[in-house]
């Protein structure tokens, strides 16, 4: 038995069909539902935070982190790589 875990739920989580704390038969099974459910929430949730995920033996952990895209800093490079 597999399970993913969510480590907290923002706003955008909770209004979202997606679950926390799901368990599955097939580590497989388990790996594909949390590889597309980060997916998800990178691309679709509001971007005010970045997730990830990582193995832990039979389950997997979704962090939630920095945001996965930032502005540029004032001033600085956009990182659009016309500054090198």
């Amino acid at each position: 038995m597999s399970t993913i875990n969510l480590d907290r739920e923002c706003g955008c989580f909770r209004r979202s069909n997606l679950e926390n704390n799901t368990s599955f038969e097939s580590k497989d099974d388990a790996l594909m539902q949390a590889q597309a459910m980060v997916n998800h929430m990178n691309t679709k949730f509001c971007s005010k935070h970045g997730f990830t995920l990582s193995e832990d033996g039979e389950n997997f952990s979704i962090t939630m982190g920095q945001p996965v895209r930032q502005a540029a800093p004032s001033g600085g490079c956009c990182g659009g790589g016309h500054c090198d």
